[in-house]
């Protein structure tokens, strides 16, 4: 959560740029900005709570001199969202200005001490500390990057940290732990940042900083240094993202736009399937257990593997959440595989259970994000190719897991058809997505609901999941989804007039037993919107409102496919209700905290 950015420009001011480039990582998830530059001997600050723009409307914060600076987008951990409690946060002097993501969990006592030393403190935040910190060494007489080192040796936590200050102009520090940081090697001009979305407008040569490594930006270049000080010489990744990917290109919002670029998505992805194969053909004869490890819709892309793979390949298997994996990681062994799921690969719950199964197992990582943390700590690595998603709710990046997931658990079984019927999902998805406005249309008579059920049997169970949690992202309805069979199990107890229950029928052996259930929830009173095949026509009898599918989706390759217009029910009804569904309240894109 929250953002980073840091730049040294050789000749011009550094305040827009860091203001286009903090910009980008409003995904990210945020409730305050702030921007600070370092000119002669003033820490030149501008911050406020809000958003964006409405913080630039009042304060005009590309208008701060000086080529040098940080910026920062905060998620509230410690401190409510206030201009005070925003970051940068500046030493005793106003001196030093400091920007951190993360959290510091002994602030109290470093705090307590400081205090009794004459230090005073403005905010409610952990962060604070840093450069009171940083001044204290610095009065010692150590430069900024030594008076860094010093810090990070008492604070504990998680954190990714950037500094200026006035006694060094022109120099940014900054270093990592547990909290992702990337260096940006331009012409002429250096950053720092949370994520590449930030500076590909300025450069797509990118260093990744590893945990304890300091990296100095100056007019001349960048020095990184290790944990003992000793300097560095890394190597500069190429990143293939373009800046226009990053752009709405014509879409009124990200997400609809990242819906549309589905199909391309798992076409790209399924094009790896030789780098898949050779993965399991070095796994596949010493593994007898399967592990899948994540959170939020990786979890529910878990859970569609847990069903392949068990069905097709009959290797036992189960999907644990990332933050409860602690309480199972004694059973694990040298013949278990356990797959962590993380689009950003940077997700904390799911880096540390990482680190815990390297331990003890063989670890394959599923990511998007190029360089991430994930993709260095696991043994192997299958690299989706959704390219840069910046709504939070994802999108693109969930079916590009799935296809990685179809793809490893087909080449596990030796299954020749299910990867012939892959090969046709991206054109199953155009035709979904050329009548996305049936669903618009049907989207406006539910966008007053107040609760929604989503049920589906077997591999539709975790596209009624994954539905319900896209309605409960960016429209602020209640939704849940239910396996359907355990509907009278408790939660048909929920089920009353008008309440709209969205139940997923593809063709296969579980339409019957899923249609009686529909017919348990209309007796109940409920709306039903079915979503089957072309020529259903019980469902098409029996539901008030349908959107049908080529009936050539069977139910195997179902959560490919039926998700996309739950996607686009969710966006509409957001749309409808007035929301941004790119960035919906509360969330973050990439979770950097436990």
């Amino acid at each position: 959560m929250c953002g980073i950015v840091g730049c040294v420009l050789k000749d011009d001011d550094a305040a827009p740029v860091l203001l286009d480039s903090i910009s980008k990582l409003e995904y990210r998830g945020y409730d305050s900005i702030g921007i600070a530059t370092a000119t002669g001997n003033t820490i030149n600050l501008k911050k406020g709570a809000g958003k964006i723009a409405e913080v630039d409307a009042e304060l005009d914060l590309a208008d701060l001199p000086g080529n040098c600076g940080i910026a920062h987008v905060r998620w509230a951990t410690h401190g409510d969202p206030s201009e005070i409690n925003s970051h940068p946060h500046l030493d005793e002097n106003n001196a030093i200005a400091v920007v951190h993501n993360g959290i510091i969990e002994n602030y109290l006592a470093i705090k307590e001490e400081l205090e009794k030393e004459g230090h005073e403190f403005k905010s409610d935040t952990d962060t604070e500390v840093i450069p009171h910190l940083l001044e204290k060494f610095v009065d010692e007489g150590c430069d900024l990057e030594l008076a860094l080192r010093k810090t990070i040796d008492i604070i504990h936590g998680a954190y990714a940290i950037a500094a200026i200050s006035i006694k060094e102009p022109n120099k940014v520090v900054a270093t990592r732990k547990d909290s992702p940081l990337i260096v940006g090697v331009g012409e002429k001009e250096y950053f720092v940042a949370s994520d590449f979305p930030a500076i590909l407008k300025y450069t797509n040569n990118i260093i990744y900083l590893e945990e304890g490594e300091i990296v100095t930006l100056t007019g001349d270049g960048i020095t990184i240094k290790d944990s003992e000080d000793n300097i560095l010489d890394k190597e500069v990744d190429v990143i293939d993202w373009s800046p226009e990917m990053a752009q709405k290109e014509g879409y009124d919002h990200f997400m609809i736009k990242e819906i549309h670029e589905q199909d391309i998505a798992i076409k790209n992805t399924l094009a790896e399937r030789e780098i898949v194969k050779k993965i399991v053909d070095e796994i596949k004869d010493d593994i007898n257990r399967v592990a899948f490890v994540a959170c939020g819709t990786s979890y529910h892309a878990s859970l569609t593997g847990k069903y392949l793979i068990e069905t097709l390949a009959g290797i036992p298997t189960e999907v644990l959440l990332a933050s409860e994996f602690k309480y199972s990681q004694k059973s694990l062994n040298d013949k278990t595989l356990v797959i962590f799921i993380t689009q950003s690969g940077e997700t904390a719950d799911t880096l540390k259970a990482l680190d815990v199964a390297n331990e003890t197992s063989k670890t394959l990582a599923i990511v998007n994000v190029a360089g991430s943390s994930a993709t260095r700590k696991a043994q192997y690595v299958i690299q989706t190719q959704a390219g840069p998603e910046i709504g939070v709710a994802a999108t693109k990046t969930y079916v590009s897991q799935l296809a990685s997931i179809y793809l490893f658990a087909a080449l596990l079984a030796d299954n020749k058809e299910l990867l012939e019927k892959l090969d046709k999902v991206p054109d199953y998805i155009n035709e979904v997505l050329e009548n996305e406005d049936k669903i618009k249309d049907i989207s406006r008579k539910y966008r007053f609901a107040r609760d929604f059920f989503y049920i589906g049997r077997g591999y539709s169970y975790p596209i009624a999941l994954e539905g319900a949690l896209k309605l409960k992202e960016i429209t602020y309805i209640h939704g849940e989804g239910y396996a359907a069979g355990e509907l009278k199990h408790g939660p048909i107890a929920l089920i009353d007039d008008g309440i709209p229950v969205v139940a997923i029928l593809p063709p296969g052996d579980d339409h019957k037993k899923t249609m009686s259930n529909l017919e348990e929830v209309q007796a109940r009173g409920a709306d039903v919107l079915g979503i089957g095949s072309y020529g259903d026509e019980d469902l098409i009898t029996k539901a008030q409102d349908t959107f049908l599918i080529n009936s050539e989706v069977d139910d195997i390759i179902a959560p490919l496919v039926y998700i996309v217009p739950l996607q686009i029910l969710s966006y509409y009804v957001a749309v409808a209700r007035d929301l941004d569904p790119d960035k919906p309240k509360n969330l973050a894109k990439c979770v950097t905290v436990e």
